[in-house]
């Protein structure tokens, strides 16, 4: 088969904004659902591994963090495998590579090995799943994209509601073995949403268009990873600023618990600001996804996706100041709000700015900046609460971060955009960037199908990667 695409959307093929495309969704939900929530929900195993290798907390902690690493560092391997072998076979061996890690790791004897399979082996496989998920959610919508992208992003805290509470059962009746090697059995799962990334066919042929295929030109070969990304002004900015946000991001769910405990509460009831965050989590996504799919605002998801960030840079500085419990209630449950419409916009918005054309490269890029700061955030964190024993400056320095993201990203954005540009009668027009264009487009359901070109006697095809044009380098 050598480099050819499997899966690209042919020329003519529209978005079906539905149809197949709900299943398309569903396994996306589950797969997100694997993806974020699998990291943490084997730490309710770390008690009984500590037992059982002698080990402390902090090594058991590194099954996380090499689980997450492998998620978003893997990102310019599975854009190259997507690009080379297409969605469905690459989930379907990812599926199997996450189970067959856990599997092995029921096995371990030491923590070196869970480390490698439960770690290495199991993070590859859920890499594997994620990114071609997204690229076939991508393909699939259009119009109802930004929902589609909200539902799908909850499947995060709906799996953390479900996996974390299945693996305490587990591992009170089986322990820890029985319970990796119940759970590796339930990644199998992703073989399943594998298999419902169906590719797009093309349109039928009439005969009019059978007898002139001979003359189309041959299709020039994808690139295996798209590097032309960097080209584009909104991308580099894009990329900058999503890698500043994820060094705060996810700082604060990882102590807001330790937090409680520090201020005299029961681990019960410190725990409940997790269910808390979750539970409002779990609605702010979809319901971001409508809000950014309505008509006036599409044009302006980048900048939506900028307050998202700053709202929730803010609710950190504020939450820092918390001192009882109910305020680090009221801080879980606008946490929760911030959290959900960022997770929600995040690959919204970067879809919009690269084109469907250059997605799966462009993903794989952004994952790749991203695991340097996820590797550094949380034990950057940690290391400023050893020095000054208080979670106040922890959270600080989280909004701080996430507030600059914030920054970065509406002002880069803002100013990436050519204000004026000459047209060829001599006036002047405002210019827009790629998502204000086909959130217009969108919006007014002003689509053309890349077949229609031919009804414009003068006109020509422009592909879809040009739309950036006016926000990119050249």
């Amino acid at each position: 088969m050598g480099g050819a695409v499997v899966d690209d959307a042919p020329p003519g093929v529209k978005a079906p904004d539905g149809g197949w495309g709900w299943a398309v969704l569903a396994g996306c939900f589950v797969i997100t659902g694997f993806s974020y929530a699998f990291p943490k929900a084997v730490s309710v195993f770390f008690k009984e591994l500590i037992h059982e290798f002698h080990v402390g907390y902090s090594d058991t902690a590194w099954i996380s963090s090499i689980l997450l690493a492998m998620l978003y560092g893997t990102g310019p391997l599975c854009s190259v495998m997507v690009n080379k072998f297409g969605c469905r076979p690459v989930m379907m061996v990812g599926g199997l590579f996450a189970a067959l890690g856990m599997i092995l790791a029921s096995f371990a004897t030491s923590i070196m090995h869970i480390y490698i399979c439960g770690g290495v082996i199991t993070g590859l496989g859920l890499a594997l799943n994620f990114q071609p998920s997204l690229i076939m959610l991508n393909r699939y919508f259009s119009e109802k994209r930004p929902l589609a992208n909200g539902l799908a992003a909850a499947g995060s805290p709906v799996a953390l509601c479900c996996l974390s509470p299945l693996g305490q059962v587990l591992q009170y009746h089986y322990g820890w073995r029985g319970g990796f090697l119940i759970l590796g059995g339930m990644l199998l799962n992703c073989c399943a949403c594998g298999a419902l990334m169906r590719p797009l066919l093309p349109p039928k042929k009439t005969p009019a268009l059978e007898d002139s295929a001979a003359e189309d030109k041959p299709k020039p070969k994808k690139k295996l990873l798209d590097f032309s990304v960097f080209k584009d002004r909104g991308f580099v900015v894009y990329t900058v600023a999503a890698s500043v946000m994820v060094l705060g991001l996810f700082v604060p769910p990882v102590f807001v618990v330790n937090y409680a405990k520090g201020l005299g509460n029961e681990d019960t009831k410190s725990a409940l600001l997790l269910t808390i965050l979750g539970f409002v989590d779990m609605f702010a996504r979809p319901a971001s996804g409508l809000i950014a799919g309505t008509k006036w605002m599409r044009p302006r998801s980048i900048y939506l996706f900028s307050f998202a960030m700053l709202f929730n840079g803010c609710t950190d500085l504020v939450g820092s100041q918390a001192d009882n419990y109910p305020g680090l209630v009221v801080f879980c449950i606008f946490f929760g709000m911030s959290y959900g419409m960022v997770g929600a916009l995040q690959f919204e918005v970067l879809m919009a700015i690269v084109g469907t054309d250059k997605f799966s490269s462009a993903i794989g890029l952004v994952l790749l900046m991203e695991a340097i700061a996820v590797l550094v955030g949380p034990p950057g964190a940690g290391l400023l609460l050893d020095r000054t024993k208080q979670y106040m400056y922890v959270f600080l320095l989280a909004g701080c971060e996430v507030t600059l993201s914030a920054l970065i990203m509406a002002l880069g954005s803002f100013f990436c955009i050519k204000k004026q540009q000459k047209n060829p009668g001599g006036g002047e027009e405002m210019a827009m960037s790629a998502v204000e264009k086909e959130g217009l487009q969108n919006g007014a359901g002003e689509h053309v199908e890349n077949g229609d070109a031919a009804a414009d006697p003068g006109g020509e095809e422009e592909p879809r990667g040009r739309e950036n044009g006016t926000c990119s380098a050249e």
